[in-house]
């Protein structure tokens, strides 16, 4: 299957960042903890250039913590501020604000020699389809200011929102880019439903997750399914239709149905806190 998803709202939406970013001081990027590289938009990096980022490992509660603890070295040590977040909970929302005041020192120093005081920090809130920017403004604000939504696509304009006299929050809609390169980071960002899932085709998007989750959670299949890891991908999906019990017409397997189910323990966290990316 050839993942790519690139609607028409996006290099609009893309234009819009651009035409913003003079205004901004800050980029703050959302990254799905699972992958963190490639569920981040190379083209941010050069929006953004010359501008403070912090990168936020969204949904780290779904993934493996001995790697949320790599990942949050990786990033540190290219000089961004990072920190794990869980938006639904609010785990980590609170140290934020001293992440944006210790990024941003320069900044706010330098408005202050020159007399300028009280005026907030402008930050970007930017990433990918799905990775929970608007679940976060509204836990960050406390109130809901942004729409959410658990399919790719909710947010499609901009929306400048003030949380306190301090920091004003720029939410723009999430975007992926014209092409993918590499198909796994396509195939990656599918499996977090950050595609719209009605181009993909189930069983073929479960087979190419259960290689993934094979190779580095095998005991998940095991203790969920109790499918034998060693067995083909194809294989495990059937193992996964005879215990959910995914039946078509009399005995036939419905694969699709099992595809279904197998793609939303993953990304719900029913298999387990799992990192797809490795350093």
């Amino acid at each position: 299957m050839n993942y790519q998803w690139y609607p028409g709202h996006m290099t609009k939406a893309r234009r819009m960042m651009q035409e913003n970013i003079k205004l901004i001081d800050l980029v703050i990027e959302l990254v799905d903890a699972r992958i963190p590289i490639s569920s981040r938009n190379p083209d941010i990096d050069e929006l953004g250039k010359g501008k403070s980022r912090i990168i936020l490992l969204n949904k780290s509660d779904l993934a493996d913590p001995v790697w949320n603890k790599k990942w949050v070295e990786y990033f540190s040590n290219q000089g961004m501020g990072v920190l794990e977040i869980n938006s639904r909970t609010g785990m980590g929302i609170k140290s934020i604000q001293g992440l944006v005041q210790e990024v941003c020192k320069e900044k706010i120093e330098r408005d202050r020699k020159r007399g300028i005081v009280n005026r907030p920090v402008r930050a970007m809130v930017v990433g990918i389809p799905n990775v929970g920017k608007s679940t976060f403004i509204n836990s960050f604000a406390g109130k809901a200011c942004a729409k959410t939504g658990n399919k790719p696509g909710v947010t499609k304009g901009k929306q400048w929102i003030r949380l306190n006299k301090g920091l004003e929050l720029l939410d723009t809609p999430g975007i992926l880019w014209p092409k993918f390169e590499d198909q796994q980071v396509g195939m990656r960002l599918a499996f977090i439903g950050s595609m719209n899932d009605e181009i993909l085709i189930p069983d073929e998007l479960a087979c190419d997750l259960i290689g993934a989750i094979k190779e580095l959670y095998p005991k998940a299949l095991q203790e969920r399914y109790e499918a034998d890891p060693a067995g083909k991908p194809i294989e495990i999906l059937e193992a996964v239709a005879e215990s959910r019990k995914c039946y078509a017409k009399g005995e036939q397997l419905d694969l699709g149905k099992a595809a279904g189910i197998l793609i939303d323990d993953f990304r719900s966290g029913k298999l387990g806190r799992m990192t797809l990316e490795r350093i």
